[in-house]
């Protein structure tokens, strides 16, 4: 289990677009989860244009990730996947975990949108409590930090700005009309 935050710095990023899909399942952890990112784009990234989408539980969270890539009409450039899966005494969380995992990166691999996945299998509430609440292992302001890092990187191997880039694909859209 990783231990360390990536790093970031303050970046002026304009015209990042970032979704977010996080669960309400498990709501106390999945919300803190959603704060704590906002608040690390707030503090980090404050330009960046964020979508929120909440869908009931971790397995619903694959497809409304494809839906927010594919259904948008300008797709976001990273999205951010939450939701906390408990373990009970079955292998229900097990086979959810899996099925989650494996989908978020066919479709990041499919439509080379990057998906950073936190969708947290955890044994037990403390396990949850660390990961979204505290702010050692947040995952929440890790997400963050992993799109923001992301966005500069995708920034420089286009070789555009973002905004020329979706400047354009608006302009292809309308001489197809």
């Amino acid at each position: 289990m990783s231990t360390e935050l990536p790093q970031v710095q303050q970046s002026n990023l304009r015209g990042a677009n970032v979704t977010i899909v996080a669960a309400t399942y498990n709501q106390k952890y999945t919300d803190a989860l959603l704060q704590n990112c906002l608040d690390e784009f707030a503090a980090n990234a404050p330009y960046v244009q964020l979508n929120v989408v909440r869908v009931p539980g971790a397995f619903e969270v694959p497809v409304m990730v494809k839906r927010a890539i594919v259904s948008a009409d300008i797709s976001p450039d990273v999205v951010i996947a939450f939701g906390v899966i408990l373990r009970g005494s079955t292998a229900h969380a097990d086979l959810v975990g899996s099925a989650v995992t494996g989908k978020l990166l066919d479709i990041a691999c499919e439509t080379l949108v990057p998906v950073v996945h936190e969708v947290l299998l955890l044994d037990n509430e403390e396990q949850a409590f660390a990961r979204c609440v505290a702010a050692a292992l947040n995952r929440g302001r890790e997400a963050a930090r992993t799109a923001i890092n992301l966005l500069e990187l995708v920034e420089k191997q286009s070789g555009l700005s973002r905004v020329v880039e979706r400047q354009r694909k608006i302009a292809r859209r309308g001489s197809l009309l």
